[in-house]
């Protein structure tokens, strides 16, 4: 099966009810009733999801249904003209995230609980997060189109000696930018995309920093037997495994920084975690996902390996808009705030541009913290009573005074800082 498709292709996530993907019959006729809807719709949602107008008994088969057109394009779709490719999906159930490297003990005595967390997916954890995920226009599309290629490149058993191909995606950028979240998410769309080729996606996270065992020079050890796990899902041809490295510096800094001083236990993680990293890229069927607050420190072996490597930055203004009006439609949806019109700027008064120049240089995890800051500041005042909901341009005031707030609480503990050195 293949996995890419051109730039005029429209995916059409359909998330069933329930913990199966449903008969291929209900599919069929789930497909032929969106297929009917596409055409007599005005205006057809993208990027959200959402649920469609369906007979009662198709919407109580469907949950939900996002529409993602392959480039990232936003022009209005013309129905007639576009390629519609379904995947249909229901998100696994609770018992499936309990976790391969929990409870468990080594031979020699060594604990793995905490070593990695296991989820199978599509996880309804990560439902929305793709899509809840702003960047740069492209940044998304350019990683999912990285990824698809790879696995099919392994699929086609492209000859690694004669082609490079770790599938090995290197994320780096300042905290708070959501590398992991991404990482996540790209995992999950994988699933949903793959299900043709896999009947299973397992998410491994590697909890980088217990690697480095309490016991002296048994971190090495530790990689080794984690990986071991790894390998027993890799080794069924059913599964795509995706394995997640956060922080990856803490298990492969870089070897030629290391002073006489450091503990040779530290260099034998590096070196396990490559010997690993190359014993199992010969297995088609898994994708190794790492992040980096400090790309400069790691090793410089595994940077080669990685195949992509991609700087994900604090947002641009463009970014930050979008980030903000998803937070206040949502806030609107909970009945938070007054649902009113966030398209014009008339509407909003121009508070929701000032915001936005003002969140220059902001991490996106800062940005999406000022909401409850501003509730908070909002409902210590006098006027505010139990149950309101607060009007659209209060609530941005509010909004841009917490933001302030926030500016001068960071000059503040950047002087303490200086004061310090």
């Amino acid at each position: 099966m293949s996995y890419l498709s051109n730039g005029d292709t429209v995916h059409v996530e359909v998330c069933l009810r329930g913990n199966d993907a449903r008969p291929n019959a209900i599919r069929t006729n789930v497909e032929t009733a969106l297929m009917t809807y596409f055409q007599t719709a005005r205006k057809l949602p993208r990027n959200v999801a959402f649920l469609p107008d369906l007979s009662a008994q198709q919407t109580e088969q469907v949950k939900s249904v996002l529409l993602e057109r392959d480039n990232g394009g936003v022009q209005p779709l013309k129905v007639a003209e576009t390629k519609f490719r379904f995947h249909f999906y229901a998100t696994r159930p609770e018992e499936g995230q309990l976790g391969l490297f929990s409870g468990e003990e080594g031979s020699d005595g060594i604990d793995s609980i905490v070593a990695a967390s296991h989820a199978l997916l599509p996880a309804a954890q990560f439902v929305g997060l793709w899509e809840n995920l702003i960047y740069e226009t492209g940044l998304k599309e350019k990683l999912l189109k990285f990824a698809l290629s790879a696995l099919m490149f392994s699929e086609h058993r492209v000859d690694t000696n004669v082609i490079a191909c770790n599938r090995l995606i290197l994320l780096h950028g300042p905290p708070g930018t959501g590398k992991t979240s991404l990482c996540k998410a790209l995992a999950q769309k994988l699933a949903i995309r793959t299900q043709g080729s896999y009947a299973y996606t397992h998410l491994v996270e590697i909890n980088s920093h217990s690697l480095f065992s309490k016991w002296f020079s048994e971190s090495g050890k530790l990689v080794a037997q984690l990986f071991v796990k790894i390998a027993e899902l890799i080794s069924d041809p059913n599964n795509l495994v995706c394995v997640l490295i956060d922080e990856v510096e803490s298990l492969a800094y870089a070897r030629s920084a290391m002073s006489s001083n450091e503990p040779r236990d530290a260099m034998r993680v590096v070196n396990a975690v490559l010997t690993q990293l190359d014993s199992i890229k010969a297995c088609p069927n898994v994708l190794i996902l790492a992040t980096s607050n400090l790309a400069q420190t790691i090793d410089l072996a595994f940077v080669d390996r990685a195949d992509i490597r991609l700087f994900i930055g604090y947002p641009g203004i463009s970014a930050i808009r979008e980030i903000y009006k998803g937070m206040l439609s949502e806030l609107m949806s909970a009945g938070v705030v007054q649902r009113e019109v966030l398209e014009s700027e008339d509407a909003e008064e121009g508070l929701l541009s000032q915001l936005a120049e003002r969140s220059v240089g902001l991490s996106g995890r800062t940005l999406r913290k000022l909401p409850l800051l501003a509730h908070a500041q909002y409902t210590s005042g006098a006027l505010f009573e139990l149950n309101q909901k607060i009007s659209l341009s209060d609530f941005l005031d509010a909004m841009l005074e917490a933001l302030e707030q926030h500016l001068a609480e960071q000059r503040l503990l950047k002087l303490e800082s200086m004061e310090q050195l």
